[in-house]
């Protein structure tokens, strides 16, 4: 398990994989307001990189950690669906409230698990595949 620190994995991706692509879609459409491809293409991402490149996004990789499910199988679209999809409407259904509960999770229980890694059956890992 780990400790995250500074500004993360998800800030990290925030600049190399989502900024650039609002940039070009918003260049490419013209419409600035607009960010449904961008959205779009962010969502593959969050979903698809961790199941190709054992758990890890660009982001995750910088940081020296990985996302692994707790049963030690291959993470697959299904535990990624829970783990973004499911939990981010846990989330917007809790008004935000369960987001901030995870942030309180990750910082105060020694495994650092979340409400999402519990939803998917996940945790973050800096142990290598």
């Amino acid at each position: 398990m780990y400790k995250d620190e500074g500004i993360g994995e998800e800030g990290i991706d925030a600049i190399i994989i989502t900024l650039p692509l609002t940039l070009i879609f918003g260049w490419i459409t013209g419409d600035w307001g607009d960010e449904n491809y961008s959205t779009f293409i962010d969502l593959l991402y969050t979903l698809i990189v961790p199941i190709l490149w054992y758990g890890y996004t660009v982001g995750k990789r910088i940081m020296g950690i990985r996302i692994v499910r707790v049963d030690g199988k291959k993470l697959g679209l299904g535990t990624m669906l829970l783990r973004n999809l499911i939990a981010g409407l846990v989330y917007v259904v809790t008004l935000g409230i369960g987001f901030i509960v995870s942030m309180f999770m990750v910082g105060l229980r020694s495994d650092h698990r979340a409400i999402h890694d519990f939803i998917a059956g996940t945790y973050v890992t800096s142990t290598k595949p």
